[in-house]
């Protein structure tokens, strides 16, 4: 029997998701090769959650009186915050609320980011599916390949940890992009017949070919799949095949063999580029899933995350293990 273990990915992110709605006649900056313009920074944090609480039914946006409801407590759990984000026992806790980004900038907020099923929920499981994930606790039950982003399985060896602590793919990075509590931006560079989507976290430039060009031999697995681009409208359109399975699904749910994703990037406003994808992974879900993650640009500039030149933290991991180890047996042989 499979040990469901939750890590909160589904309904913890880290500030208000802002919508905006394009107005009738805005026009968005071209391109000299008269594209819209979705070059820049961009952030896409968010405390909506990924899956709609089941009061709101098939409702897309939170009323008013929600949202004055919403602010309020949000603003007390701020006020309380000098404490340690709680975590399993084990664990050694995670960031205070100081370090969570948040911004809210409108007053249109969406009751989840899933729009697709209509109910805002995840769709049913293939009979079978991996579930499992990490998280800032206690080690979790599993076996090689780690396919979770945050924890491990043991500490006997780096391939023992989860993907973002040995800095090959980041927990909020995917793709898709996830929000998540902290360094949620990513950048965006356009040329005629190309278009690269670096992410802060881990620092990966995911180079888009938009055209005619083949894609890969199914045989080729990436971790982060190989993307084609191209327009539709206005619309970039970014769709990715070829992922490697040794990342979930989505979430913690599966494994990536068979997934299709299916990125869409259009301007809504000046300050807005509204974010939708679409996994479509027949091996791990029954049903489609669709979300919209609007991306609010950034008067700033995008710095290196710089992951593995600086990951002293999985050498601690190891070397922390290993002592204990020592200690344990001195202690047993006296």
């Amino acid at each position: 029997m499979k040990k469901i273990l939750t890590y909160g990915l589904l309904t913890v992110s880290a500030s208000f998701c802002l919508i905006s709605q394009a107005a009738d006649n805005y026009t968005a900056p071209r391109t000299e090769w008269d594209r819209p313009d979705l070059q820049g920074v961009w952030n896409f944090s968010s405390n909506v959650p990924m899956q709609r609480p089941a009061k709101y039914g098939e409702r897309e946006f939170m009323t008013e009186e929600e949202i004055v409801e919403l602010r309020a407590r949000l603003a007390a759990r701020d006020a309380a915050s000098d404490q340690a984000v709680p975590q399993a026992d084990g664990g050694p806790g995670g960031y205070n609320d100081f370090w969570v980004e948040s911004a809210g900038i409108t007053d249109q907020i969406r009751t989840s980011h899933i729009v697709y099923p209509r109910n805002g929920r995840l769709p049913s499981l293939v009979e079978g599916v991996d579930v499992i994930a990490g998280g800032l606790g206690d080690d979790v039950p599993g076996v090689r390949p780690v396919r979770f982003v945050v924890g491990g399985i043991s500490k006997d060896g780096p391939e023992d940890r989860g993907l973002s602590e040995r800095c090959i793919v980041g927990f909020n990075s995917g793709p898709p992009f996830v929000p998540s509590l902290y360094n949620n931006n990513v950048q965006i560079f356009q040329s005629k017949d190309t278009a690269v989507i670096l992410t802060e976290m881990i620092h990966d430039a995911r180079v888009v070919n938009i055209g005619d060009r083949p894609p890969l031999d199914e045989r080729i697995g990436l971790w982060t799949g190989d993307s084609r681009g191209y327009w539709d409208g206005d619309t970039l359109v970014v769709e990715t095949r070829n992922f490697n399975g040794l990342t979930q699904s989505f979430s913690v749910f599966g494994d990536s063999e068979d997934k299709l994703l299916t990125e869409r990037f259009y301007r809504v406003d000046d300050y807005t580029v509204n974010y939708e994808w679409t996994i479509d992974d027949p091996s791990t879900f029954t049903d489609r899933i669709t979300a919209i993650v609007p991306m609010t640009k950034v008067a700033g500039q995008l710095y290196e995350y710089a992951c593995h030149e600086g990951n002293y933290g999985m050498g601690s991991i190891l070397r922390g293990s290993r002592l204990a180890e020592k200690m344990e047996a001195e202690s047993g042989a006296n």
